[in-house]
Formats: C-alpha cells, structure tokens, sequence
C-alpha cells in the first residue's frame, strides 16, 4: 500500500470532526493546568472549580474577533460569486488543454487570489477547478480531478501572508487582546516586510510549477461524468420592481461606504495609525460585495449559499477562547514559554514557531484561533529571547498556513463545490506541503 493511501486510511479511521478536536484540546488544557498550576494550599476541587472558572472567563472574551472571522470567509465566499469573478473564472477555464496546464493556472489564480482574501481564494479555486474539469469531461479528455482539487486548494498554504492575513491583521489594531505584551504592529513589518514579500513571490512562483510537474507524472483514467454533470438549477426569478433588486441602491449604499473608508483611511494616514486591520478588509470586503453584485437581493442570494460555510467558526471560536482563558489566568502560558526559551535559541525558536505552529495546525484549524491560543506562549518566549515579535508572527503564521495541506477541515467549501472527497486531493496537496515548508524553513532563516 502507497504512503497515501496509508495516510487516507490512517485520517479516515482516526482523525475526530474539528469540533470533537477542540473539546479534546479543551480537556487536555484543563488537565495540564490542573497538574503544573496552582496555588499552594489549594485542595483538588478548589484548583478544578478555578480552571472551570478560567475556561468560562475566557469564553466571551474573543465575540469580536469571532465575528470578524465569520465575516472575512462569509464576505470573501460572496465576492467569489459576483459576474465580475464568475468571468474571470470562465476565461481562465478556457485556456488549458491537459491536466499540467491546468493545474499550474488554478494554483498560480488561487494563490494570487489568496493574498487578497482567503475565503475568496477558497471558493475561486473551488469554482475554477470545477469549471475546468467540467470542460474537460464534456471534451471526453482523460484528467486528473484530483490534481486540479488540490492546485484550487493551495491557496490555503500562503493566505496568512496575504491581506486577510489573521495574526498579523489582528495585532496591527488597536487595544487587540496582546497589546499590553506587545503593543501594536503595523503590516508593513509584517506582511510587507521584505521576509513576507520575497517568500511570497517564490511560492507564487514554485508551487504552480510543482503542480505543472505533479500533472505531468500522474496520470488518471478515472471517469469523472458523473461528479462533474453541469447544475440544471434555474436561477430565482428577479422581480425588479422591489427595491432590493434596484441596482441604484446598491451602487448607492457600496459608493457611499467607499467614500467612508477612504475618509477613514485618509484620517490614519494623516495621524500615522495603521489603516489596515480586519474591521478595515471586511468593510472593503462587503462594500465591493455589494457593488459587483449590483443588487442587494442577489447579495443576499449569496450570502445565503456560503452562510453554512461559516458555522465551524461561530461554535468553535468561543471554545478556543475557553482555551485561552484557562492558558492565561492559570499561568500555564508562562510554563510552556518557559520551556520554549529553555531549549532554544534566537535562530533556532522562529524554526521551532513555525513547525510547533503546524502541529497545532492539526488541532486547531483556524489561523485566528490558532492566534488566540498559541499566540501569548509564542510572544512571552520571543520577548525573553529578544527576537523581533514581527518575525515570530509570521513563522507561526508560516506554521499555520502549511499543515493545511493535510488538515481538510478549511477543504470543505472546496469538497462540496467540486464533488471530490478529501482522499482524492490529500496525495497531491501533500506535496505541496513539503516543498512550502523548505521555502519557508530557509526564509526563515535568511531574514
């Protein structure tokens, strides 16, 4: 049996839903804490009712930015729908003839997409891929779905260096939840410093050529018809004489946000504040959602289709929340940050940021919640190590982009759209992941 099979059947028969992962988390922070934390004189049951008080404060505490992440995917899933992408999608569809063609164009559109909005870049590549196999298979051509599944999804490996980016977009505003620590930093250390930019062009350019290369070497006589079969669902009639479905509206209200977010970038830049945080993206986000719409009641229509996409986030967020309290107000934060200062050093902790960040990655699927958690035990180490914080957010940003390749739990807008199951694009994204993670290993330790 191949090494991906093995994988497939290894995920299939042990890896628990995200949501059973996060109480799992929950459980086993509750029991760290009970056993390295305390107050002396504590009996067992005062120490357990404090960490449960812990959990419970922490809870509520991270509401905003929850909602902040609901609406960065929700709003990137209706922009991907508007004619304006559908069009752009339809002419890229069009241009390939082989699986290798086709898969270094989804890849190289996907990732470009991915450094503007990372719930785009999902349903993108989700549609491009679909689009272009159903243009194959109604051309009887033999093809690779499953390469092209994976290329559409390989955006997710470099969207936390791009402008939806969670950490860096979260500690650029400000009173975030670490400021005291770490005060505010502004994307132009982070995302557009020199590190993030030069890695971002090399991925831009290489893993497009490593799906290219992974077209070329497997091939695929799998009959596709079947999953690919273009919807014969008739549109909802539009009755124009309601007034959410008069375009002038719509370019009213998406004009009159413009201007309000240019006046608010024009009053920052005049006080030298950073402009660009996640309130500042989703409000550009929902104002050009609504203009290439071109009607309130088919914005709407797709806000409805990607609503569901969004219900991990909604549940799961607070719980890593919960998570976080119990980290912070226990003192366990500071032990594990302890223990990262005790056996690294100033070159060796971004490395161990960025593959720690990745096996989170596994249990916390989420770069915003992946944030919340691993977040302050990151930032105490780096501060006692004196390593520039902008570095360490971006290694754990590195860290949590890359094991998305084996995590599936952000491929499934991608799995629904395209038909294909996890298996089918988990050998080839995989691939992906090897060769992401020695881009950013020697990134990493060149700047």
């Amino acid at each position: 049996m191949s090494f991906s099979k093995q994988y497939i059947k290894l995920v299939d028969r042990f890896l628990p839903s995200p949501f059973v992962i996060a109480l799992l988390l929950s459980a086993i922070t509750f029991f760290l804490a009970l056993i390295f934390t305390g107050e002396e004189g504590e009996n067992l049951f005062q120490q357990s009712q404090n960490i449960l008080g812990f959990w419970q404060k922490g809870f509520w505490e991270l509401l905003a930015f929850t909602m902040q992440m609901v609406l960065i995917l929700l709003l990137g899933h209706t922009l991907a729908l508007t004619p304006f992408f559908s069009n752009i999608i339809k002419k890229i569809a069009s241009v390939p003839s082989n699986t290798s063609q086709a898969a270094f164009l989804i890849s190289f559109f996907t990732i470009v997409m991915s450094f503007l909005n990372w719930g785009l870049c999902l349903i993108f590549g989700a549609i491009l891929s679909r689009k272009i196999g159903e243009n194959f298979n109604a051309e009887n051509k033999n093809f690779n779905y499953g390469i092209l599944g994976a290329a559409g999804y390989s955006g997710m490996m470099v969207w936390h260096g791009g402008l939806s980016a969670s950490a860096p977009l979260k500690v650029a505003e400000m009173g975030h939840f670490l400021v005291d620590k770490i005060g505010v930093i502004s994307i132009s250390e982070t995302l557009f410093s020199s590190m993030n930019i030069v890695i971002s062009i090399v991925l831009l350019i290489f893993i497009p050529g490593l799906f290219y290369f992974l077209g070329r070497i497997f091939s695929s006589n799998t009959d596709y018809s079947k999953l690919l079969k273009p919807s014969n669902k008739e549109e909802a009639q539009i009755d124009n004489s309601a007034s959410e479905n008069k375009a002038w509206i719509a370019y009213l209200l998406s004009g009159i946000m413009v201007l309000s977010a240019s006046f608010y970038a024009f009053d920052k830049w005049n006080t030298n504040e950073s402009i660009v945080d996640l309130n500042f993206i989703n409000f550009l986000l929902l104002s050009f959602g609504i203009l290439l719409h071109g009607s309130l009641a088919k914005f709407m229509r797709a806000v409805n289709s990607g609503i569901t996409g969004v219900s991990g986030i909604v549940i799961q967020f607070p719980i890593y929340s919960g998570i976080m309290g119990i980290m912070k107000y226990s003192g366990l934060v500071i032990l594990i940050s302890d223990f990262f200062v005790s056996i690294s050093t100033a070159t060796s902790f971004p490395i161990l940021t960025f593959f720690s960040a990745g096996l989170v990655n596994f249990f916390v699927p989420s770069g915003g919640g992946q944030w919340a958690v691993q977040g302050p035990i990151v930032v105490e180490a780096a501060n006692a190590l004196n390593i520039p914080i902008y570095k360490i957010i971006m290694a754990l940003a590195y860290g949590d982009q890359i094991t998305n390749m084996l995590q599936p739990f952000w491929a499934l807008p991608l799995l629904g759209i395209t038909q294909l199951k996890a298996k089918d694009i988990l050998p080839y994204s995989f691939f992906a992941l090897l060769f992401g993670a020695v881009i950013f290993i020697i990134g990493l330790l060149i700047f």
